[in-house]
């Protein structure tokens, strides 16, 4: 019988191929703008995200909500705005461009609690970032070059508030943090809305593309990191992710040939290969610690 750890690993599989489609998706869209597709996402995201955790607190709904306080607040806002940029950054570049920007939140994130939390940071994850982000300037050198920057600033844009929004969840771990993601996704519904001046008149096709893409896809996800992350370690969660990173460029470039410039290719994969290796020396020091603690202990 398959054991927890291999499902969590099976599940976070499937999820990442999934979610990998986000990028097909958006470029398949018929006519609707991108704070129209950022109300729909974020709506069926709403819908979705509300029916789990009413399934997981059920009559504590509320009270878990009000639990996160301020920071809970704070914590949905930086999750909206890594939303807001993420879809922008899609409409203003590649997704293989998007995709591989992000991808640097691991070491944004290493960062960030290096300053803010005091996190130490080791010697070898200081020397993939400064290759993580020779990459990155490799890719924007590229775009600049053309005058085709902005979407790859907004891709960098993401990953920074992304790793904000890490950041109070593991400074505030010890209390259960999980609804900041439907805070954050209310607030995407209600200031895309205004921002869009209540502009949701889409095609019927766009609006399932939108709640395939936010209700079933994400919601999906989610449930599979609520899941995953009790048996996996972050940075297991991370490599395993890598799939979404990786694959989503493909799907754009084999279904609406969408092509990438070769600088692009060459930075990404630098990134790509920074957080595989950063992901496999994390998962190898904490089995190596646990197996001498194991060995020393009575």
């Amino acid at each position: 019988m398959i054991n927890r750890r291999s499902f969590s690993i099976v599940l976070l599989i499937i999820g990442s191929i999934l979610i990998s489609f986000g990028g097909l998706i958006m470029r398949s869209m018929n006519s609707a703008d991108s704070w129209q597709i950022i109300f729909y996402r974020a709506l069926g995201f709403v819908l979705s995200f509300t029916i789990i955790l009413l399934f997981r607190y059920r009559k504590n709904f509320i009270i878990v909500i009000k639990k996160t306080g301020f920071n809970g607040f704070l914590g949905g806002l930086f999750y909206m705005t890594a939303n807001f940029l993420f879809i922008k950054s899609f409409a203003n570049t590649s997704i293989g461009n998007t995709l591989f920007t992000i991808s640097t939140i691991p070491f944004i994130t290493a960062i960030l609690a290096f300053i803010f939390l005091r996190e130490k940071i080791k010697i070898q994850t200081i020397f993939l970032i400064l290759i993580a982000f020779i990459g990155i300037f490799i890719m924007i050198k590229g775009e600049v070059e053309t005058g085709d920057y902005y979407g790859n600033i907004l891709a960098l844009g993401c990953a920074l508030f992304f790793s904000f929004f890490i950041l109070i969840l593991r400074k505030y771990r010890n209390i259960d943090m999980m609804p900041v993601g439907l805070i954050g996704g209310i607030f995407i519904v209600l200031v895309s809305f205004i921002v869009n001046k209540g502009d949701i008149n889409i095609s019927s096709e766009d609006i399932f593309l939108c709640i395939l893409w936010g209700g079933i896809l994400n919601g999906f996800m989610n449930m599979v990191f609520t899941f995953t992350t009790r048996y996996l370690l972050a940075s297991e969660v991370t490599f395993f992710m890598l799939l979404e990173f990786c694959l989503g460029p493909i799907w754009v470039w084999l279904f609406l040939d969408e092509s990438m410039r070769t600088d692009s290719i060459i930075g990404g994969l630098i990134v790509i290969f920074c957080v595989a290796i950063y992901s496999s020396l994390e998962i190898y020091n904490y089995r190596r610690l646990k197996s001498s603690n194991s060995k020393y202990s009575v």
